[in-house]
């Protein structure tokens, strides 16, 4: 039987604003590509669990929506998701960043001080920064926090994350691990196959199509052919669906042609994928609908 009596094991809430990093650095600390990546911000509307275990340990990340003022439903629905984390953590991590953008509203930042939970700044970016002006950023941090650990990190070229691992095993409680040591996420195939579509209409479209987007795994199944997926891409305008689909389909093809791409790479498979465009006016403020959906 084995003892976990000095085992540690805990949530750590991943929070910050859009493009700060969060996914990357989370796929980086994790060692897998779970969390979908893209420029544009808004791309994370879910909380995703992933796991990192050693033998002495199991940190859960949860990497949550960027923070930002909500205009709909679908934002009403990724800042509660936000909240929640927060109150489910056990340490939280604020990764900012040097752009102005990557400064959460004061009213968060106060809501972080009086959380009353461990917290680490993680200053990402420092890539992008001269010595002196990366010194000044975390100054600031570190006189907005004084009693958190604040550190210097670049997610994109994999550099000081061991240290934020380092910090972040101190700081969970004892506890035996939540998961098994070889789960990596809680989420489903289904769920993991729907965000790595969207990622990649995220990354050929622009404009409102890719946050007009959801998609939703109508068939999921192994054989000894590989993985088989039907899905459907929801749109709110029959403009978009014409634009999705383009001529002879050809657009739709390219899509699934670099979804396929992707998730061949993740599930290790071949994967055959069929994708059809439907329409869904106004879904992003429909609470029925979004509840339908996951959120």
């Amino acid at each position: 039987m084995q003892i976990y009596s000095l085992f540690k094991s805990g949530f750590i809430s991943i929070v910050g604003c859009p493009n700060a990093g969060k996914s990357t650095l989370i796929n980086l600390l994790i060692g897998s590509r779970l969390s979908i990546v893209s420029p544009k911000v808004q791309t994370t509307r879910h909380r995703i669990m992933g796991i990192f275990n050693d033998s002495q340990s199991q940190l859960i990340f949860l990497d949550t929506p960027g923070i930002l003022k909500p205009r709909y439903k679908l934002q009403e629905h990724m800042m509660q998701t936000v909240e929640d984390s927060l109150k489910d953590a056990d340490v939280i991590v604020l990764v900012t960043g040097p752009e102005p953008s990557l400064l959460p509203e004061p009213d968060f930042l106060k809501a972080l001080q009086v959380l009353n939970k461990p917290l680490v700044i993680v200053y990402n970016k420092i890539d992008q920064l001269q010595e002196s002006q990366m010194m000044e950023g975390l100054a600031y941090w570190k006189q907005q926090f004084p009693e958190s650990a604040c550190l210097p990190l670049s997610a994109l070229h994999a550099f000081n994350h061991p240290a934020l691992l380092n910090e972040l095993k101190q700081l969970v409680p004892e506890h035996p691990p939540y998961y098994d040591s070889e789960a990596l996420t809680d989420r489903s195939e289904r769920f993991i196959a729907s965000e790595y579509i969207r990622e990649v209409v995220f990354a050929r479209y622009h404009k409102e199509i890719p946050y007009s987007t959801e998609i939703t795994i109508d068939e999921f199944k192994t054989s000894p052919k590989g993985l088989h997926l039907h899905a459907t891409v929801w749109v709110e305008r029959e403009t978009q669906k014409g634009i999705l689909i383009g001529h002879g389909g050809k657009a739709l093809k390219q899509l699934g042609s670099s979804a396929r791409k992707q998730l061949e790479l993740f599930f290790n498979a071949i994967v055959h994928l069929k994708l059809h465009v439907k329409v869904e006016p106004d879904w992003r403020s429909r609470d029925q609908k979004l509840k339908q959906w996951g959120y």
